[in-house]
Formats: structure tokens, sequence, C-alpha cells
């Protein structure tokens, strides 16, 4: 069989139940070209892989995010073609972190529900370990970052273990935070500061209006294209040298 047979298939309901969305709005999305034409199957049912799944939950999050549908069709236009579910996930996960934290207290069976699967104690361990959900004290409940749980849900396949885990948590959270300092001081330094001087200019007010709308997503989306490009020279380094 080829990886495409392997791959998990849902029908446009199984879609929507998996995204929290309803079918009119992945229809919609479809009309729009923000979401890729199904597989016709027999009896001519459509019907959607895992790239869909990624790629309406990064949909759902750039609204959330206060995107119009028109920006969000632009900033998918820029994205490579061939990104596959995981890429997509880093993505959304980027972009989320542009949000205010969104906890929601969940019970086990819910969970499971939203994760599409069932989940072992050792599943639950390793997705609090990538900060995706904690226990809350006292109950059966589970404190959940929503925006976390797909990507996490497509880690507990990767054999990893849990201190590698929290680990590389470490390192990225310590380097994620270093870059937004460094990011925010040059914004102050370099555009506010400025702009602040010299708010009477009609040009450099619509220019900060224009960057304030378009800011996220290209810091975003640099941040996503230097990371999976400076990984993969790494990671092809360390492996050339074994």
């Amino acid at each position: 069989m080829s990886d495409e047979e392997h791959e998990p298939s849902y029908t446009v309901d199984e879609l929507a139940a998996r995204a929290g969305v309803t079918v009119r709005t992945v229809r919609f999305y479809g009309t729009r070209g923000l979401l890729p034409p199904p597989v016709i199957g027999a009896r001519r049912v459509g019907h959607y892989g895992p790239g869909h799944l990624a790629r309406l939950a990064l949909i759902e999050e750039l609204q959330r995010q206060g995107m119009t549908l028109a920006a969000i069709e632009r900033y998918l236009e820029q994205l490579p073609a061939d990104l596959s579910e995981q890429d997509l996930a880093i993505h959304r996960a980027l972009v989320a972190s542009w949000a205010p934290e969104s906890d929601e207290e969940i019970t086990l069976r819910e969970l499971e529900r939203r994760a599409g699967r069932p989940l072992t104690e050792q599943d639950v361990e390793r997705l609090a370990a990538m900060g995706v959900l904690e226990r809350v004290d006292g109950s059966e409940a589970f404190r959940l970052d929503g925006t976390l749980l797909r990507l996490g849900v497509e880690l507990l396949d990767v054999p990893i273990e849990h201190e590698t885990i929290l680990a590389s948590r470490t390192v990225l959270v310590e380097h994620a935070r270093a870059a937004a300092q460094e990011l925010s001081r040059l914004f102050r330094d370099e555009v506010w500061n400025p702009y602040r001087e010299s708010a009477e200019d009609p040009d450099h007010l619509n220019a900060m209006r224009s960057l304030s709308a378009h800011m996220q997503p290209m810091v975003v989306q640099a941040l996503v294209t230097a990371f999976q490009r400076s990984l993969r020279e790494e990671l092809r380094a360390a492996f050339r040298s074994r």
C-alpha cells in the first residue's frame, strides 16, 4: 500500500467534528479556495486527510487573531504548496502564540474526543510535558491549551523520551522569549519611538496602521521559515559528521 492509503480519511462531517466547526464552514472555505478539494471516492463521497484538518485549524486560528478572509487568503498564498500537516501545525502554534492564553477545563472523555483517539496515562503525561495541558488539583479534569492540542497529539507517536520533551520545551521557550524580547526592543526603538516623534505626519501614521495589521503574520512566517531552515541545516550537518 502507498503512504496515502495509510493516511486517515474523513468525510466532511467527520472533518468538521474533529476541527470543531460546522460542515457549512468547511464547504465555505472550500469555495473560497482556502481548503484544497477533497478526494472523491466511491458513491461520490469526498474524503479529507490530515492536511485538510491542519489547514482548517490554521485558518480558524488566523480568524481568531482578527484577520479578515482576504488577509487569510494572502497569508495562505505565501505558504509553500507542499507543506505537510506537521508544518501547518507549527505555523498554527506560532500564530496562536500571539493570542492571550485561552485555557479551558476539560474531562478526559472530552479530551479524547477532541484528540480523536484514546489516551493512555503516558500520553497524558507527555501532553503535560509539552505544555498542552495540566491536571486540575482536586479533580479529574485537565486545564487545556486548545491551541496546542493538535500538534501535541501528533507528537505522541514520535519516539522521544519524556525527559527529552521536557528539555526541548525548555530550550524552545527560552529562545522564543529571547527572540520576542529582541523583536519588541527593535520595534520600540526603530518603529514606535520615531512614530511618536512624528505623529503629525499622515504618511507615517498610515504606515504604522499598515504595519500593525501585518506585523504578526509577517513575523510568524519569518520565524517559521528561519527555524525550519536552521533546523534542516543543523540536522544535515549533525548526520554528515557521523
